[in-house]
């Protein structure tokens, strides 16, 4: 769902990056004084905080794009949460958890990126950045009228879609690399 726009993506990677390191930054130094049960809970706790204070911070500097993202952004600290990088985490210094915590949110963050790439210019028929009065700049826009099928890759089935062609076309390329290299 953030991907159908590349504005909402630029948005949602920055907010998976300021979550995934805040929280890492205060939930390793503080674990000592955590109980050992409901842990799960305290860390929920803790990047739900920091995705507040985002959403707040977004809303103070554009309103309309913290309206359309104001769904995305309160569920990333339930990917931090499932991911279990808190608990990962523990054994690791603070420079190194938050550098992990980082390139976690970086991978997932360039992913979102990636897709809104390929699904915004031909479901929307424009690449647009974060900004302005009206929450979103279009920077590319490719005038003309689109087909229904191809506006379909803009919607949340379209994403599915997409993602659906990418594994099989990697599950595809995996067996014809992968039996090559057994030969050998």
């Amino acid at each position: 769902m953030a991907s159908d726009r590349l504005a909402h993506a630029i948005i949602i990677a920055i907010s998976l990056l300021w979550i995934y390191c805040l929280s890492a930054l205060s939930i390793r130094p503080s674990s000592r004084i955590f109980p050992r049960q409901g842990t799960s809970f305290i860390v929920i706790f803790m990047a739900s905080f920091f995705s507040g204070l985002c959403l707040f911070l977004l809303w103070l500097m554009n309103p309309l794009a913290a309206m359309e993202t104001f769904f995305l952004i309160p569920l990333i600290p339930l990917f931090y949460a499932t991911s279990g990088i808190s608990g990962r985490l523990k054994s690791l210094s603070l420079i190194d958890s938050i550098s992990r915590a980082a390139s976690e949110a970086l991978v997932l963050g360039l992913l979102i990126i990636i897709l809104a790439i390929i699904r915004e210019p031909w479901g929307f028929g424009c690449l647009s950045l974060p900004g302005g009065s009206p929450g979103i700049i279009r920077i590319l826009s490719f005038e003309g009228i689109s087909f229904l099928p191809i506006r379909l890759v803009a919607s949340s089935a379209g994403a599915l879609l997409l993602l659906g062609y990418g594994v099989a076309l990697y599950r595809y390329f995996r067996s014809v690399y992968a039996s090559r290299e057994d030969e050998s």
